[in-house]
């Protein structure tokens, strides 16, 4: 019951936060620049036209009432439409949630990757520590962590591309390759079979998996290690130490779980840069995704699939910090309660 209390209480904090969010982004938005700009300069589109399709839009109205109106419309699932040149008024809602699908499969990927590895390699880090192993893991931590991510993604798309031509050489066809590019051979990803096509979307997700993954890794296991070392210098850890608990349950019974707090933090704070990482990666690897859809918004100054893509960010945030919260409730009762 106390779980259930708290979960509505963390659902009670972030809605508000999301209301406030959205409408301070929506002012910052319609302040940008006038999204009939482009066409008002377009000859012959007539000035009636133009009103016509403000009206449409609801450009004519006040900052406020425009913002209640998208309100209820984003909240119905009318997120209005796009008026990018060439966007043929398309829908909002299909295509931000047709690109937020890539994205997402990228973000998980990735992440789940990076929390367990760097989870891992931490504890064992702060077991061994000042042994080959610990710095290994320092070393490889403070590497990944100094690279650029677009570095990171284009060296292994270079290195991609020479596997994929060994591949070739050998008369197989291509394995990394882009799952979501509609120019792509489906039989250069997929194969005939199921397990073939596991394959096949396993190497189209494993080289920008990787390119996030390995910077979310570095920070983990810095944390995690960290977080380890302090937690093992706890007297109740010393007190099960000097009782002859073995080594192993002393670590999993009494310090893993507490040690796992700050990396919980640190994974809410850190999904925003995994977003962005992801936008940098779709572009290298050419995805389109979240990124590809943000780029097109900004440089066509399109104001309803800027704020769909937004909101849906901010709300996958929210989502992230209700999920670390929770996390938080059941590594430790007493955050719950208090």
């Amino acid at each position: 019951m106390n779980l259930v209390v708290y979960i509505l209480r963390r659902l009670a904090i972030s809605i508000p936060i999301l209301f406030v969010g959205s409408f301070l982004v929506f002012c910052m938005v319609a302040a940008a620049g006038d999204p009939l700009g482009e066409l008002r300069t377009q000859p012959g589109v007539s000035q009636e036209s133009i009103d016509q399709l403000s009206h449409q839009l609801g450009l004519d109205m006040g900052i406020v009432p425009r913002y209640f109106d998208w309100l209820g419309g984003f909240l119905t699932g009318d997120w209005g439409i796009s008026i990018a040149q060439g966007s043929n008024m398309q829908p909002v809602f299909p295509k931000i949630m047709s690109a937020f699908e890539v994205t997402i499969q990228l973000i998980l990927a990735a992440e789940i990757i990076a929390l367990l590895l760097g989870v891992a390699v931490g504890v064992l880090a702060a077991v061994k520590q000042y042994t080959p192993i610990d710095y290994i893991a320092t070393t490889m931590a403070f590497i990944f962590f100094s690279m650029p991510i677009f570095c990171v993604a284009i060296v292994l798309k270079m290195y991609g591309i020479d596997l994929n031509v060994m591949i070739n050489d050998m008369g197989w066809d291509s394995w990394l390759g882009n799952p979501f590019l509609k120019t792509t051979s489906p039989e250069s990803l997929s194969g005939d079979g199921f397990f073939d096509s596991i394959i096949g979307y396993i190497g189209g997700l494993l080289l920008p998996t990787l390119s996030i993954m390995f910077i979310s890794f570095a920070a983990y296991s810095r944390f995690q290690r960290s977080s380890m070392l302090e937690t093992m210098n706890m007297d109740y850890v010393r007190t099960a130490q000097a009782k002859g608990i073995s080594q192993g349950r002393v670590i999993m019974r009494h310090a893993f779980r507490n040690a796992l707090i700050p990396v919980t933090t640190l994974f809410s704070v850190n999904f925003v840069t995994v977003v962005t990482g992801a936008i940098i990666t779709e572009r290298v690897f050419a995805w389109n995704g979240m990124g590809s859809v943000l780029v097109e918004a900004v440089n066509k100054n399109d104001p309803n699939t800027l704020m769909g893509w937004i909101v849906v960010i901010a709300v996958a945030v929210v989502v992230a910090n209700l999920i670390a919260d929770l996390v938080y409730g059941i590594l430790d009762p007493r955050i719950r309660v208090g």
